[in-house]
């Protein structure tokens, strides 16, 4: 079996069992488990399906935090071990992982309606209560009606139309001729263009209120201690959702009544052919879910990007020159979408560093997944990253390649769910449209005017405590583009 490396070049073989510190021999992470069924309940007798593998770890933590060390490595790992089903103590739960095309197929399809988004609210439910993403069935196709009128192509075109001023005023002033962490700038600077898009760009102490109470809620979702007790992340995000609702909440009139283009006014005025539409409540939930689900991963994707572009001066060269053969007037949708290059960048760093790894699901009846049985009430983990690494599709899986995405060899077409960072099935992101334009936006204005550099043999170490996040912020060099 070939060894999984991390992003760091560490190798992770098979399956880790304890969770292992930085720098630990490799001998230690080889440790294979061998395959046994583990507490799950057994597959009812003469139904020719098998048990699932897979082993529970630590006591009540399980592999959480080797998890969060190596993030997709682990999965990987998991998968070239025990095959596409396999199970592990998480979070306090025996979680089933569903990795590779097939079995992410399966589940995010759910063609017998047999997983429910349950797991994902076990997880946020506190914090972005009623999103479109927790929501099942009729209501989540109902609400998902409604919402895609605020993502129609003329919406879009306005969303693009705000984004770019806030990065033209913004991404020239940023520091030069010395190494920067450019990850708590890009998150900075999307949390501007989310103010800006989303809620008509208000500024001040409210806005940076606001801002703050969105951290809390997303650094809350992956607590481990989930109780509200003093000095907890959970606590603050807590007291952080308390804080958006009453915002959202006393703000909501004003755009109910008003005529404004930012997605805030759309949600009040969204409205299906149909009649449907959103209440107050809805308007308030979606609006607290969306806020984040926008920054983060446009953060993300950024960074990785900004990464691959500086380890990569060739590549970034290239991307370079097409944007400035666009000259210096603002880009708009058309504009950003000629950018192929940026493009293939991005599609390229989405495979490498996908900013939502897994999704979840928890059964709702006994079911099968790929010959095995999993019984009603089963957590989920629905790993899709596993899938971007898969040597049967992508060649050499762990190096930076863009042209896999150019034709004539469209890698990614070589299975339904072999590139899949913005999820599948009719839970598939919403705004994977806008998310794109504004990454192409942000990388589009840092190349015009910043030269970007990183030191020679690093490479980002993602921690992946609730999204992936670069654990040291993202050393590197900005120098003017022109001495």
């Amino acid at each position: 079996m070939p060894a999984v490396r991390t992003a760091t070049g560490e190798r992770l073989s098979s399956v880790v069992l304890t969770p292992m510190p930085r720098g630990v021999d490799d001998h230690l992470l080889e440790r294979a488990h061998p395959r046994r069924p583990g507490p799950l309940a057994a597959p009812p007798a003469g139904s020719g399906l098998a048990p699932v593998p897979g082993d529970a770890g630590m006591p009540v933590l399980g592999h959480t935090l080797t998890y969060i060390r190596f993030g997709h490595a682990f999965t990987r790992a998991r998968h070239a071990a025990l095959g596409p089903v396999s199970w592990c103590g998480f979070a306090g739960e025996h979680v089933v992982i569903a990795a590779g095309p097939e079995a992410t197929h399966a589940v995010l399809t759910n063609p017998d309606k047999a997983y429910s988004q349950d797991g994902w609210r076990y997880l946020v439910d506190d914090f972005f209560h009623r999103g479109l993403m927790l929501l099942d069935g009729e209501e989540h196709r109902v609400h998902r009606r409604v919402m895609q009128e605020a993502f129609t192509a003329p919406r879009i075109r306005g969303y693009v139309d705000r984004t770019v001023p806030v990065l033209r005023e913004a991404i020239p002033v940023w520091p030069r001729g010395r190494q920067v962490r450019v990850y708590p700038m890009l998150k900075a600077l999307t949390l501007d263009v989310a103010t800006q898009v989303f809620m008509d760009g208000r500024s001040g102490p409210e806005a940076q209120a606001v801002n703050d109470a969105f951290m809390a809620c997303v650094q809350a979702a992956s607590a481990i201690v989930r109780r509200d007790l003093p000095g907890t992340r959970f606590r603050a995000g807590l007291r952080g959702r308390a804080l958006l609702e009453r915002y959202f909440t006393e703000a909501l009139p004003a755009k109910r009544a008003g005529d404004g283009d930012d997605l805030f006014s759309a949600l009040c005025r969204a409205r299906t052919p149909e009649g449907e539409a959103f209440s107050d409540d809805d308007v308030v939930n979606h609006m607290i879910f969306l806020m984040m689900a926008a920054h983060d991963t446009s953060t993300i994707t950024s960074a990785a990007a900004a990464y691959h572009l500086a380890a990569h001066p060739a590549w970034q060269e290239r991307a370079r020159a097409e944007s400035l053969a666009l000259g210096d007037a603002p880009p708009d949708k058309t504009a950003l979408e000629s950018l192929t290059t940026l493009d293939l960048v991005i599609r390229e760093s989405l495979r490498l560093a996908a900013p939502v790894p897994v999704v979840m699901r928890r059964t709702v009846r006994d079911t099968a997944l790929l010959g095995h049985h999993l019984p009603a009430g089963q957590l989920v983990m629905v790993a899709g990253a596993v899938n971007h690494f898969d040597p049967a599709i992508w060649t050499d899986p762990d190096a930076f390649d863009p042209e896999r995405f150019a034709e004539p060899r469209r890698e990614d077409r070589a299975h339904r769910d072999a590139w899949i960072p913005f999820g599948g099935g009719v839970h598939k992101c919403l705004g994977m449209l806008f998310g794109q334009l504004e990454v192409t936006a942000i990388l589009h204005e840092l190349l015009r005017h910043h030269r970007i550099s990183v030191a020679p043999g690093y490479t980002p170490r993602w921690d992946n405590t609730s999204l992936p996040v670069p654990a040291d912020g993202l050393p590197l060099r900005l120098d003017p583009l022109r001495a």
